[in-house]
């Protein structure tokens, strides 16, 4: 069985243009990729209504307890302006010892690198005894709601087992192995919209202006001390996104104003206990302004904490074996894929450099890419050794 080449295999995957939901080939490229190591594949394909129809790939080789599974997306996000970029970005290239293209950063090397592990740890442990699986999706980048989430809902209909997950995404500040993500903080949107009385300016006392309550409200949440953060966590904050008063006219009350806000929460609260709160000051305000109010919320994920065991310890020793650099456990940085597969097995999260990532030129560094592969091959022999 041919080794397979983490860089080749980056580059072939850049070239498919598949920018999130659209696949463009990808998955069923992939798919072909580890049936020839031997992998059993399936392409799972999810389409919730009012939206685009997603690709995602659940792969395993072997039948054995523990399954080891690595997850990660192969969807991306478009380009930009080609104008700024030095590259055509779906051509990759080689400049200065670095691959450029979209993907290359977030995350399409890092499933070359695995892939690449992956060949290499089974030509030389081919009777290895347990599972290695693959959960790739083509919806991380967007809503995620065709993706990860679902294929999970599937593999918990199939009593599908998986023991521990390693999520790929780019972990790393600054230099490889700086830092393993542990765990995330919760992530959920509010929609405040309060509904007041319109009226001409110079006759308040006819009209209700609702950008009061709004402006009230905005400063009583933004102002609430959610907690002080925990010894894994930092602590929750509350930032507002977006106001809008939908009013043309200088002398015009308006009837409506609304507000976006987002909070980012720790394992302190859940989702219902925020929801609980900031109801209690909306709830209070508009009855002291006279005002009705309409208030929606989305949840894209709650809190969740990977407790070190010996397996985040056995990692954070492979990396530092080959980084020279020991991993901050961390729970940082904005929300992934782990949010969903968390609910069915432990999880850790480790890739490349994220520096560039999302941005023109993006790019990865050649020597990270075959450092990456080399922790990925090293992480696999000694979780089945």
């Amino acid at each position: 069985m041919q080794k397979i080449n983490e860089l080749k295999l980056a580059k072939e995957l850049i070239r498919f243009p598949s920018v999130t939901p659209v696949d463009a080939g990808v998955m069923s490229f992939l798919e072909k990729k580890l049936r020839r190591l031997g992998f059993k594949t399936k392409i799972l394909e999810f389409k919730e209504k009012n939206s685009k129809p997603v690709k995602n790939i659940y792969a395993r080789l072997g039948n054995e307890s523990p399954n080891f599974c690595y997850a990660g997306h192969l969807d991306v996000v478009p380009a930009g302006n080609l104008r700024d970029w030095t590259v055509n970005p779906f051509k990759p290239s080689i400049k200065k010892g670095h691959l450029i293209g979209r993907g290359a950063n977030d995350m399409k090397s890092s499933i070359a690198a695995f892939v690449s592990a992956v060949s290499n740890f089974i030509q030389n442990s081919s009777n290895f005894k347990g599972s290695i699986s693959l959960l790739i999706t083509g919806d991380e980048e967007g809503v995620a709601i065709n993706g990860t989430k679902k294929v999970v809902e599937y593999l918990k209909k199939k009593r599908e087992k998986i023991d521990f997950c390693l999520v790929g995404e780019p972990t790393n500040p600054n230099k490889l192995g700086e830092m393993i993500k542990i765990g995330r903080r919760g992530s959920m949107n509010g929609r405040l919209t309060i509904i007041g009385v319109q009226g001409h300016v110079a006759y308040p006392h006819r009209a209700n202006n609702p950008s009061t309550a709004l402006v009230q409200i905005l400063k009583e949440i933004k102002d609430i001390k959610f907690d002080k953060g925990t010894k894994d966590f930092q602590p929750t904050n509350l930032e507002i996104t977006k106001i809008n008063i939908d009013n043309t006219a200088d002398n015009v009350i308006p009837g409506v104003a609304t507000a976006t806000f987002n909070i980012r929460f720790n394992n302190k609260h859940s989702s219902t206990s925020l929801k609980n709160k900031i109801n209690k000051v909306i709830k209070k305000t508009s009855a002291k302004n006279k005002s009705k109010y309409k208030i929606e919320y989305s949840v894209s994920g709650e809190a969740f904490l990977t407790n070190p065991n010996k397996t985040t310890f056995m990692v954070q020793d492979v990396i530092k074996k080959i980084t020279k650099i020991k991993p901050q456990l961390s729970t940082t940085g904005g929300t992934s894929d782990a949010r969903f597969i968390r609910k069915i097995a432990p999880c850790l999260e480790f890739g490349l450099v994220g520096k560039t990532m999302h941005k023109v030129d993006e790019a990865v560094s050649l020597l990270d890419l075959k450092k990456l592969t080399l922790i990925y091959l090293n992480i696999l022999k000694n979780y089945f050794k």
